[in-house]
């Protein structure tokens, strides 16, 4: 992604917040104001890096609504829009493919299918998909057929206790993923490098990439300085709220390219 060509779409946090989906931690009460306060240095964070930022309209009814890359999931030449595996956030979707729709072509996944964006993860042409509580066979079927055609290949990636695969991993690099081997095998992803995590922060294998700069949460500072040892930039940020309702900082934001 280059400087001033890159969207990053958002979404404020929801009054009901306190309502979220939760699958592997119990629940804790959650301070409003500020997940709101830290949202908005995160939102911020993206403007600093040169991206344009849309923020769409909040969804008080749809107490994960904040986790906005889990409707979608967005490459050069198409967006999927996502059915997500938790029945109460199947209404998010609609205003993100309202927004995405001006930008790709959109094809939906239709029921049976379930799949959350945070279980899909692009390097290069590869589409890595997870197996998730939230992603079922038949929505990887669905997303096979609909990349396949345009020089894709789907590669479904086992997890083990995370919701989701960019819990466990993410994209730093074209050729390098910052890694849970606990939750995701390194070998899942053959020819890619890998560094893992620090294994006292086993949350900490989620950042966001933009431009050359890593969007990385401050908490997990043994990570961080493994990232910075390895030489990459990184650009610390807070969401310790939102990390209480099994969110980070890649399922807060939807990151594309803007074409032509």
């Amino acid at each position: 992604m280059t400087s001033g060509n890159t969207i990053a779409i958002v979404r404020p946090v929801p009054e009901s917040i306190g309502r979220c989906e939760l699958t592997h931690m119990d629940r804790t009460p959650i301070d409003l104001e500020l997940a709101r306060s830290q949202h908005a240095d995160y939102t911020k964070a993206f403007a600093r890096l040169g991206c344009d930022v849309i923020e769409l309209p909040s969804l008080d009814e749809y107490p994960d609504s904040v986790f906005v890359e889990d409707p979608a999931i967005v490459l050069d030449e198409l967006a999927i829009i996502a059915r997500s595996g938790a029945e109460s956030r199947r209404g998010e979707a609609a205003s993100v493919e309202r927004v995405l729709g001006a930008h790709r072509t959109c094809h939906r996944i239709t029921a049976p299918g379930c799949v959350d964006g945070g279980d899909a993860l692009l390097i290069g042409r590869r589409l890595f998909i997870g197996i998730s509580s939230r992603t079922n066979e038949q929505a990887r079927a669905q997303i096979r057929s609909i990349i396949e055609p345009h020089g894709y290949q789907l590669i479904a990636v086992p997890l083990t206790d995370c919701l989701h695969l960019k819990t466990a991993a993410t994209a730093i690099s074209d050729d390098t993923i910052l890694c849970n081997p606990l939750w995701a095998a390194p070998a899942s992803f053959d020819g890619l490098r890998t560094i893992e995590i620090d294994p006292s922060e086993p949350f900490s294998g989620n950042v966001v990439r933009v431009h050359d700069t890593l969007i990385a949460d401050s908490a997990w500072n043994a990570t961080n300085g493994r990232l910075r040892a390895a030489g990459f930039e990184v650009e610390d940020i807070h969401l310790g709220e939102l990390s209480k309702a099994e969110g980070s900082v890649t399922c807060s934001s939807i990151v594309f390219n803007r074409l032509g």
